[in-house]
């Protein structure tokens, strides 16, 4: 067997282990994403941006009843959600 087809199949192999360790971190990462808290009727408890008040407001999806598309705050608040990291009470 010549070195560039021994090349190519360690290549190959290490190339299938790293995608094979992204993709099991990658499932970690997301079952290790809190989930926000609720009360007793299941709404959110989290933190509003826009008014700096505590709220547990229902969700539709990932999205607040509360959110209103055109204010900066509601965006952020939004974003953190998705991404996990939203500020709860």
């Amino acid at each position: 067997m010549s070195n560039r087809r021994r090349f190519a199949r360690l290549l190959r192999s290490k190339l299938r282990a790293a995608g094979s360790q992204y993709e099991r971190a990658k499932g970690e990462y997301a079952a290790g994403k809190a989930s926000l808290p609720t009360d007793e009727q299941g709404n959110a408890r989290l933190v509003c941006r826009r008014y700096a008040e505590k709220r547990a407001v229902p969700l539709e999806g990932d999205v607040p009843r509360c959110f209103d598309a055109d204010h900066p705050d509601c965006e952020g608040c939004l974003a953190d959600i998705r991404e996990g990291c939203v500020e709860t009470w």
